[in-house]
């Protein structure tokens, strides 16, 4: 824009420098960020970080920061952003000239992280940056990202006073709910209300504006209609306010108007350095016993407790804390993100996790604004507290136009279970199924391993209970036989000392006790499931007491859950009740106790790396790539251009030729040997064989002749570009690789069961790229056809290492590439000492027009 180019001219004359700014719109060859502060209604650039190509994966790169925001980690954070950008565009290398006396900047290079080279010359320094951090330096850099985003948020959640801007005496008006809310669950530090038509709202006073106020406000509820919110911001910012929550709507959710007036917002909220949570939200609440902040019009303020929990849907919210206080699962924070303009699920994330008061993470998502920083962080916080979420919008994407089968077979839905099952996160499908798992969470230790123990006065529900855990990966303990003696000896003799342990319906809470603390001490038990059907309601209050204090006094360090059935209601019966969490069903409680276990397990496992690979020049892919796209647009990769990408990262092809006449495919097949594969070469025609494009086994030369002949004629003249000719392949598992471009979530890779019916079966699984070599392992293992590949009736596994090669290869290739938006290797044979690619397409497409 001209006037950030009038800007940046500015500060590099500022800086003593005589030069023009790049003239680019293109980041390939030309790139420049700024940092800019505004003061009053003036924007200033305090620092600039720019990048030119010079050709060949390199580029020429500046950086200058004002001399009052040095030390600061301004430019340590303009180098990170623009090596991000710069890298993205294919840059492997930057490379500039330091003054040796500006020290300054020589640290900051060379404490960035990057590999770096330095050389003195002609006066000056040159060094020469690598553009792939260590892991020490991503790791600083996430520690740098997480301390700015935690100082950012805590006005948010420890204000020392709140001002309501809007509140109302209309008493069925949000402003003055909102009010109302603040006082009357002792918010412990000043409310202000600000309205500038009324003296006192109630009993409390109120302020024409913001500047009239007796004190100071770190935090600002804006309630005002949308057309004043802009100028309200500008007013909070002049008294020092560091953030905001507006509740007002209209705006990015009404249409294109909506959104134009979100980001003007967005744009002053940022220039003013502060934060903000909304607009469209319903705000958000500290359940801290010290804080007590209801900053919502909710009309529930639930029980102080260890779980925090980030809401998209406002409506929803106001159930959901009815619901938390319905259950008794204590919150220790609760954020409506609304439209989520600054204000993120990622930024919450990062702040919970180093919140001692949060223990379990609840989000309610309807959108993704960045999945790949939403993998980072929830991968790093998962392996610390667990993270529920449900996740609205299970739709069937349409497949009709799909170019190949791993984009027919990449539903919308798929992205999310993958990116949760990548990152540790615990998938709910419903709001029920979330506060079941929260119930578990959230007051139980995680389990040691997958051995249950189960304790029941009643057979049926024991029995239901059973199968249910080992449907979800659970085994029903084999107790040992001092224990059961030990059983045998507290119960009568009609009682079962087996697990399930039925003391028959007789059982006192005596005995309940009694036999939860055998089995807790038990070595052979992980967690307990305790069902109780009682005969009387009166019996109920006992057992639980005795539970509660087997638990107590043992502290075993297992999970203890209970199910008491025909007790009171569902309403009664479910939720946390001293201590413990209680369900309606045996059911539930198995299905909440193997989902916590599962992710108990995924946490002990050892961290995936994404591994370096050798002889994978995803860079020359890319270069093919970007030629093909400038030569012919949009469009699928010949043959000869798949297999110099493939091959070039290291993939095992099957060797092949491409004939266009009879006489070519006849001299192919003498070379390879009989017998051999022909198929349909075209730039239209995707799946060859729906138009009788692949024939196969081929053992005589009148064979080959009439295969060339015949997929010939099965096509139109233009859809006709040649014809393929491979040795025939016999033996082995045919399976299926290949990648897809997510809109939202970037390249996803695919691996399932090959050849034409991998549409039938679907047996696929798919992951985000890049893959860490544990992602790769996990999809090999999460296809329902895995025995094919560890050898079935008499045949031998296959080499699964090769594979999951393979699929780190392409995850590299995709990741790297981002040109390329379809790929599909179908199929690939495995074998007990390989693999071989039969097949494969690439379609390539400019990244920055895709839709």
């Amino acid at each position: 824009m001209p006037d950030d180019r009038e800007m940046l001219r500015a500060f590099i004359e500022r800086q003593g420098v005589h030069e023009q700014p790049p003239d680019s719109s293109d980041p390939k060859r030309a790139l420049t960020l700024m940092a800019i502060r505004t003061v009053g209604s003036e924007d200033r650039v305090v620092g600039a970080a720019r990048y030119i190509a010079t050709g060949s994966g390199a580029a020429e790169v500046a950086l200058g920061v004002t001399e009052s925001f040095r030390g600061q980690g301004l430019a340590t954070s303009l180098l990170e952003r623009l090596a991000g950008a710069a890298a993205h565009n294919g840059i492997r290398r930057m490379t500039t000239t330091v003054d040796p006396g500006n020290q300054a900047l020589l640290e900051v290079l060379r404490r960035s992280g990057f590999t770096l080279e330095e050389r003195a010359e002609d006066g000056g320094v040159e060094i020469d940056l690598a553009m792939m951090p260590d892991a020490d330096a991503r790791a600083r850099a996430e520690m740098r990202e997480r301390l700015a985003t935690c100082a950012s948020l805590h006005p948010f959640f420890h204000p020392r006073a709140v001002a309501v801007i809007g509140a109302s005496r209309d008493e069925g008006s949000l402003g003055y709910r909102t009010l109302h809310g603040l006082v009357l669950n002792r918010f412990q530090g000043p409310v202000y209300a600000v309205n500038p038509k009324a003296d006192s709202i109630g009993a409390i006073p109120a302020y024409p504006s913001m500047s009239d106020l007796p004190g100071p406000v770190d935090l600002a509820i804006i309630l005002v209609p949308k057309q004043h919110v802009a100028a309200v911001v500008d007013d909070c910012a002049a008294v020092g306010v560091r953030a905001v929550v507006v509740i007002t709507a209209g705006f990015a959710e009404t249409g294109a108007e909506g959104r134009e007036r979100q980001a003007e917002l967005l744009a002053k909220v940022r220039a003013h350095g502060m934060r903000m949570v909304g607009p469209n939200c319903m705000g958000l609440l500290n359940a801290d016993p010290a804080v007590r902040l209801a900053a919502t019009f909710a009309p529930v303020f639930p029980p102080a407790g260890n779980v925090a929990m980030s809401s998209q849907s406002g409506a929803l919210g106001l159930a959901i804390l009815a619901t938390a206080e319905e259950l008794g699962i204590g919150l220790s924070t609760f954020v409506s993100v609304g439209n989520k303009a600054d204000v993120s699920g990622n930024d919450l994330l990062q702040y919970w996790e180093q919140d001692e008061a949060t223990d379990v993470i609840l989000l309610y998502v309807e959108s993704f604004g960045n999945p790949r920083r939403f993998a980072r962080i929830a991968r790093r916080v998962a392996m610390q507290k667990p993270i529920v979420a449900v996740k609205s919008g299970r739709t069937h994407a349409g497949t009709l136009a799909a170019g190949s089968h791993t984009a027919a077979l990449a539903e919308s839905d798929v992205a999310v279970d993958a990116l949760f099952q990548q990152t540790g996160v615990l998938r709910a499908d419903t709001l029920e199924e979330m506060f079941d798992l929260a119930l578990v969470l959230g007051s139980q230790p995680l389990p040691g391993g997958r051995r249950v123990g189960i304790l029941t006065n009643a057979g049926g529900p024991a029995i239901l209970c059973a199968d249910a855990c080992e449907g979800q990966g659970l085994e029903i303990a084999e107790l040992p036989a001092d224990v059961r003696a030990e059983l045998q000896t507290i119960l009568p003799e009609e009682a079962s000392t087996a697990n399930p342990v039925d003391m028959i319906a007789s059982a006192n809470a005596e005995q309940y006790a009694r036999c939860a603390e055998i089995l807790l001490g038990s070595d052979a038990v992980d967690a307990l499931v305790v069902i109780y059907a009682p005969i009387e309601a009166a019996q109920v209050g006992p057992v639980e007491e005795a539970l509660e204090e087997v638990v107590e006094r043992t502290d075993a360090g297992k999970p203890v859950i209970t199910c008491l059935m025909g007790e009171g209601g569902r309403g009664q019966s479910r939720g946390l009740r001293r201590g413990l969490p209680s369900y309606v069903f045996p059911e539930d409680a198995a299905r909440a106790l193997g989902r916590a276990t599962a992710y108990a397990a995924w946490r002990r496992e050892p961290p995936g790396v994404v591994p370096t690979l050798d002889g994978c020049d995803a860079e020359s892919a890319r270069a093919l790539c970007r030629r093909v796209l400038a030569e012919r647009g949009t469009s699928w990769l010949t043959p000869a251009e798949v297999r110099e990408v493939l091959t070039g990262c290291g993939l095992p092809l099957l060797e092949e030729r491409m004939v266009t006449t009879v006489g070519d495919a006849l001299a192919a097949a003498e070379a390879f040997g009989y017998p051999v594969v022909c198929k349909l070469v075209s730039a239209t025609i995707v799946h060859k064989s729906d138009v009788g494009g692949v024939r196969l086994d081929l053992d005589t030369p009148k064979a080959v002749r009439e295969a060339f002949e015949g997929i010939r004629s099965a096509v139109a003249e233009s859809d006709f570009d040649g014809v393929l000719v491979q040795p025939m392949v016999t033996g082995g598992v045919e399976v299926i690789a290949g990648a897809t471009e997510d809109p939202v979530f970037g390249s996803l890779v695919a691996f399932g069961l090959g050849g034409v019916h991998v549409e039938v079966l679907g047996d696929v699984v798919f992951r985000v790229a890049p893959l860490t070599d544990k992602d790769a392992d996990a999809m090999l293992a999460g296809i329902r056809g895995r025995k094919l590949l560890e050898g079935y009736r008499g045949q031998p596994a296959v080499d699964q290492d090769a594979i999951g090669d393979v699929l780190l290869r392409l995850s590299r290739l995709v990741d790297e590439v981002p040109e390329i938006d379809d790929l599909d290797c179908n199929p690939i044979v495995a074998f007990a000492d390989g693999c071989r690619v039969l097949d494969a397409r690439i379609h390539v497409r400019d990244p920055a027009v895709r839709d």
